[in-house]
């Protein structure tokens, strides 16, 4: 570990703490004694405010009601904040308008040399999304939808929400209890459970039209939600065993239910077990065309005959 480095976290690791000694620090650092000493003298010729005990059980404090001295980064830190706030770019993030703000700060911590390495950077390196024309480009699609913001805002609060979608041309308003929000195929999406059904659905974000905070006194407990769901839980009609190649497609998309289990240890070989609804006919569908998108490297141990129908007839589409 370089100096900079290990300095950066002494200071965060003796500004949480009420009382620290040197061998604390040789121990959790894995210095000697001397650079423990000289690590600390300097962390306090930066300016944070040590007081030391003399005594048989002596040390170090903080002084109160101090301030942590400014972070020092390192160079490889420095790069890793400026790659991904590039690659990040066009992604429907929300906050978007703090991305200017935020590199503009980052380049006023930094030295000269490295202010010239990070331009280096955002010449040489492209991301999917990217205009290579005009790397700054933010086009209005790659904004992501004006409620995102508030909606985050409010889950920062509670997660009980009242809801506002278009449906069918009308506009219907739902209580629920939001379980995640995620970013999936260019779109935000709301896995929610309904308290007045009872049922988990996935909404997306763009079908909102206003979102705030529930404040029915009757509504369920994040105790009581998650025993009903676990109730829920259908009996497994969907396992596979996966290969690399299957793995690799896996990790590019899945639905958000789904989840496999690596069953050896380089990860190059899984098991996935999941439940489809047959009944709901967009499930049924999505499951088809995300089997043959996994491809050929998978053995199927279990699936529904609806499943293989469903493949039957998208095959029989392709080879007439």
């Amino acid at each position: 570990m370089k100096k900079v480095e290990r300095i950066n976290i002494i200071m965060r690791y003796i500004n949480n703490r009420s009382h620290f000694t040197i061998s604390e620090i040789m121990q959790e650092f894995n210095i000697s004694r001397s650079t423990a000493i000289r690590d600390i003298r300097e962390i306090e010729a930066m300016g944070m405010p040590l007081v030391a005990e003399v005594g048989r059980d002596g040390g170090y404090f903080v002084m109160s009601n101090s301030v942590l001295p400014t972070v020092r980064f390192t160079d490889n830190e420095i790069k890793a904040l400026f790659i991904a706030f590039m690659a990040t770019r066009n992604q429907q993030l929300p906050y978007l308008k703090s991305r200017q703000s935020l590199a503009e700060k980052l380049l006023g911590l930094i030295s000269k040399n490295q202010q010239d390495d990070l331009v280096l950077l955002n010449q040489l390196l492209i991301f999917e999304g990217t205009n290579p024309h005009n790397p700054d480009l933010l086009e209005l699609s790659d904004l992501p939808h004006p409620m995102l913001e508030k909606l985050i805002q409010l889950l920062l609060l509670d997660r009980h929400l009242l809801i506002t979608i278009e449906e069918e041309k009308r506009t219907m308003s739902y209580p629920i209890y939001l379980l995640n929000l995620y970013h999936q195929k260019g779109l935000w999406l709301i896995e929610g459970f309904y308290l007045e059904e009872e049922k988990v659905r996935i909404i997306p974000v763009n079908n909102l039209t206003n979102v705030i905070l529930n404040s029915d006194k009757k509504r369920l407990s994040k105790k009581k939600i998650l025993e009903k769901l676990s109730k829920q839980k259908e009996a497994i009609n969907f396992v596979l065993e996966l290969g690399p190649k299957a793995i690799a497609q896996f990790r590019k998309y899945h639905p958000l239910k789904v989840s496999i289990s690596y069953t050896d240890p380089y990860q190059t070989t899984a098991i996935l077990k999941t439940f489809i609804n047959v009944t709901i006919s967009e499930e049924l569908t999505e499951m088809t065309n995300w089997l043959l998108f996994l491809g050929e490297d998978i053995k199927v141990r279990e699936v529904p005959e609806e499943v293989l129908e469903g493949l039957q007839d998208r095959l029989f589409l392709y080879c007439p």
